[in-house]
Parts: C-alpha cells; sequence; structure tokens
C-alpha cells in the first residue's frame, strides 16, 4: 500500500491503496456510530473525563496533566469494539495505578448513565419526530444506503453499542429496513465481536475478500475487514460540524489500513462508482 493518496475524480474521497481492487463487491458492512449514526455524537467527550476523573483518584496517579492523552488513546484504539472492552482496559489502568477497580459492567453502567443524559434530547426529538432523521446522520448516508440497496448490494450493521440501543436507534432513524441483518454487543461480550459477523458473511455467502466491503470510523471495523482481504473505507467525518474531515480521526483510520477516507457520504454517486465499477 503505498504512502501517497490522491483524489478521485475532483471529488473529496482520498484513495489511499493505489492497488484497490473495485468491482467485485456483493456485500457491505457498516459500522453505527460516527459512520452512519450521529446520535451518540460525543461521546468521547463523556468517556474520556468520567476516565481520567477516576484514574486521578487512584493512590497513584502519576504524573495528572498526561492522564488524558493516555485515555484517549486507548480510547481510540478500541473505538468499534464493544464498549464493555474500554471499561475493561479502564479497570487495567486503574489497578496499575495501585487502585481496586469494580467489574469493569460497573464503569460501563456509569458511562451509559452519562451518555444518556447527554443524548436524551436527541431521542425524544426523534420519538415525537421534531427533527428530521437525516439532521442526526452521517450526511448522505440514507442516500448511499438506498443506491447499494438498488444495486443489490446486501448491508449489514455490526456495532459496538449494546444490540438493544443499535436496534432502536436504527429505528429511528428509518434505516432498519437496508440491512439484512443489525449486530450489536451483547451482554456475554465473547459472543459478538465485528470480525465474527465478518466471518459469518464470508462464510455463508462463499466470498473472497474483495467481495465484501466495509465502511467504519473506528480502528477495529478497518483492521477487521483489512484482515480477510476486503475494501475498507474509513469515515472520517467531522461529527460535531457535519461536515469536513476529522484529521484525528483521518490519520487513525489510514494506519489502521483503510483503502479510501470519506468526509462522508454527500458524494456517494462518485464513491459508488469507485467501489462497484470495474476498470
Amino acid at each position: 500500500m503505498t504512502q501517497l493518496s490522491k483524489k478521485y475524480n475532483n471529488s473529496q474521497i482520498e484513495i489511499i491503496n493505489s492497488n484497490l481492487v473495485s468491482g467485485q463487491i456483493h456485500y457491505a458492512l457498516f459500522d453505527f456510530d460516527g459512520t452512519i449514526s450521529l446520535i451518540r455524537e460525543g461521546w468521547q467527550g463523556v468517556m474520556i473525563p468520567m476516565m481520567v476523573d477516576l484514574l486521578t483518584k487512584t493512590p497513584h496517579p502519576g504524573v495528572v496533566e498526561e492522564l488524558p492523552e493516555v485515555v484517549t488513546e486507548y480510547v481510540g484504539k478500541l473505538t468499534g469494539k464493544q464498549t464493555i472492552y474500554q471499561m475493561i482496559k479502564l479497570a487495567e489502568e486503574i489497578e496499575k495505578r495501585g487502585g481496586t477497580p469494580p467489574d469493569p459492567l460497573v464503569y460501563k453502567n456509569m458511562y451509559h448513565e452519562r451518555l444518556m443524559n447527554h443524548i436524551q434530547g436527541r431521542i425524544e426529538k426523534l420519538n415525537t419526530n421534531s427533527v428530521d432523521p437525516s439532521e442526526m446522520m452521517v450526511p448522505g448516508s440514507l442516500d448511499f444506503l438506498q443506491l447499494l440497496a438498488k444495486k443489490g448490494i446486501v448491508c449489514y450493521l455490526a456495532s459496538g453499542t449494546d444490540e438493544i440501543y443499535v436496534l432502536e436507534e436504527a429505528s429511528l432513524l428509518g434505516i432498519t429496513k437496508y440491512f439484512k441483518g443489525v449486530y450489536g454487543a451483547l451482554d456475554n461480550y465473547k459472543e459478538f465481536s465485528k470480525r465474527m459477523v465478518i466471518q459469518r458473511i464470508l462464510e455463508e455467502n462463499s466470498l473472497r475478500g474483495p467481495e465484501l466491503v466495509g465502511f467504519g470510523d473506528g480502528y477495529v471495523e478497518i483492521e477487521d475487514v483489512k484482515s480477510v482481504g476486503g475494501i475498507a473505507v474509513g469515515v472520517a467525518t467531522d461529527e460535531a460540524a457535519r461536515q469536513g474531515v476529522d484529521e484525528w480521526k483521518r490519520s487513525r483510520l489510514i494506519s489502521a489500513g483503510a483503502d479510501v477516507i470519506i468526509p462522508d457520504f454527500r458524494e456517494y454517486q462518485s464513491l459508488s462508482e469507485l467501489l462497484l465499477s470495474r476498470g
């Protein structure tokens, strides 16, 4: 894979892998939060301060000013995996600093309570139809899903968020019908991973790698799709602005192995042409 990149046909679509194999795709796997949904936009601003606060209160926190960077690094690295893994890492960091952490599920519940306070107004607006669902989605994502459906591409949704919430929020956004399967984190976290979903798609449909494309804004889904020879599209949306590229995301997605980087799905026609056209 080349370290250089180029824009596709004067668009904002950035080709990172000059050896990209296109025109063979039959199946697509989408991450949810930050890739399609913006309902949970700002979750890092909830999780990271909570973790920093807990680490600061340990017997031996070290250089407190460095904790935000430490936490941001491992939260970013684990983005895309089930939330519980970030809490397992938090428990390890607390133990390293002389603390006695409870079951990581305690931290997960603490985080989720704070996150729900952050997003409750958005959920209520969607429930009461007082906001257009498109305003809480990555721009162009609905148009792109509709286009893939017309072209016969079979789509799956897999998220590190608890499955009950993924199903609810996907329904509120009106996108469930575009997916053959919707998967999220389970109470027994070892029974679900995006890699398991990918393997199931490959095995059930006798696919070769380039017949699968994955879309995500996290390290994990990019690595998982690339591990089976699929095409990985990094979605580097500036979630707060709903436009432009988040440079931190872009850098992380490229380091994870993304073949293509997009700011969002506004140029869905060009993206479809790049991925689905032969030659």
